[in-house]
């Protein structure tokens, strides 16, 4: 073998540790894991329902209190939070598949302008991870 193969081989075979060791590295994406009620604890998991969603014109009106939800599947697929006190904390929900995707909590139920005084902030604003560029 040539001295030019060789050096083509020793570089294809570096190549592949390389590519090798980086896929292990990053591995995949894997989605989270759905929130499970502990005994004896005060976090309460729920199923939720009832968001608004951008298609709701309640959804626009900064006068109107109720939780939002901005998400590829609005209402379609399971949404379960967990909370504290009577405020949602937390929520996943899942995508086309049913696996669990946490949501984003704005710090505000933006656009509405009244309910952030509210103990634990009140009624909350989640958006799907990813559907808004900028919040994920």
């Amino acid at each position: 073998m040539n001295t030019l193969a060789r050096s083509t081989t020793r570089f294809a075979l570096a190549a592949a540790a390389v590519g090798t060791a980086f896929t292990l590295a990053t591995g995949t994406a894997a989605a989270d894991d759905w929130p499970v009620q502990q005994p004896n604890s005060p976090i309460y998991v729920h199923d939720a329902t009832g968001f608004l969603t951008p298609a709701d014109l309640d959804y626009w009106n900064p006068l109107v209190n109720q939780p939002r939800l901005t998400s590829p599947y609005g209402n379609s697929t399971r949404v379960v939070c967990a909370g504290f006190h009577g405020v949602d904390t937390d929520c996943w929900q899942a995508d086309a598949d049913g696996n669990p995707h946490k949501l984003k909590r704005l710090q505000a139920n933006f656009p509405n302008l009244t309910g952030s005084s509210a103990p634990g902030g009140g009624v909350s604003h989640w958006v799907y991870p990813g559907f808004i560029p900028g919040i994920s």
